[in-house]
């Protein structure tokens, strides 16, 4: 897993911060300089950051759990939801639902909801039922797919969340702090960087700071979950001979 470079973050605009007036002065430990009124993120504090947060994710993949990904702003959503299928972890781009976390059990009855119209439409128990009935339900599967479809496989609540903008994100972060799930996050200017365990300073505003630092968190998950498959093979290989 190759860390991205100064250079790499700095053409990715990962440096921006906000503007001076609407920083947090807790985030004064991460910042380079002020430059027309714009705060200047510093990229050595970020890289050092990525780092700590890749070798934390990789472990918590490597053991087997789940690490889920939110980011509900624009530019983020496709960026987020592409790097989470690709790893094969939960993630909330659409909206999240107050209690999506600390009232887990009612989330889950939603998404058994979603299943059964979704199994109902498959094997014709609605062939009986009236065309608008039946688009009723497809029109309530669809709305239940685009908020929760992101984690209909997750059976328990996650291990760790990775958060893409944590003041826009607050409610997430708040129930991540109640059931003690481990957070991490970029975190910009304007945000408090001690809200999360796992905080990367960098500009959470655009797609390619975005994706960089994502990219890289989702290389570290990578390399976890094939340690986890090799040692799992090695152990089979073992039992077998």
């Amino acid at each position: 897993m190759s860390q991205p470079t100064y250079k790499d973050l700095l053409d990715s605009g990962v440096h921006f911060g906000h503007l001076k007036r609407k920083w947090n002065p807790k985030m004064s430990p991460y910042i380079f300089a002020e430059h027309k009124g714009i705060h200047i993120i510093d990229l050595n504090r970020t890289i050092d950051c990525m780092e700590r947060s890749a070798k934390a994710l990789r472990q918590i993949a490597k053991s087997g759990r789940k690490i889920m990904f939110v980011a509900t702003k624009k530019q983020a959503r496709d960026i987020v939801s592409s790097a989470a299928l690709s790893v094969g972890m939960p993630f909330v781009t659409e909206r999240w639902l107050g209690g999506m976390m600390t009232n887990f059990s009612t989330i889950r009855r939603s998404v058994k909801k979603m299943q059964n119209i979704d199994r109902m439409l498959q094997d014709g128990t609605l062939d009986s039922v009236t065309k608008k009935e039946r688009l009723t339900l497809t029109r309530e599967r669809n709305k239940l797919e685009k908020v929760l479809g992101g984690i209909a496989n997750l059976n328990r609540i996650p291990t760790a969340i990775f958060i893409v903008d944590i003041s826009h994100e607050h409610i997430a972060v708040a129930e991540a702090h109640k059931l003690g799930i481990k957070t991490f996050g970029i975190v910009d200017t304007n945000s408090d960087p001690n809200e999360i365990d796992y905080p990367i300073p960098g500009n959470d505003d655009a797609s390619k700071s975005i994706q960089i630092i994502t990219n890289y968190m989702v290389e570290a998950i990578k390399e976890g979950l094939e340690e986890r498959r090799k040692n799992k093979s090695e152990k089979e290989a073992t039992q077998t001979a």
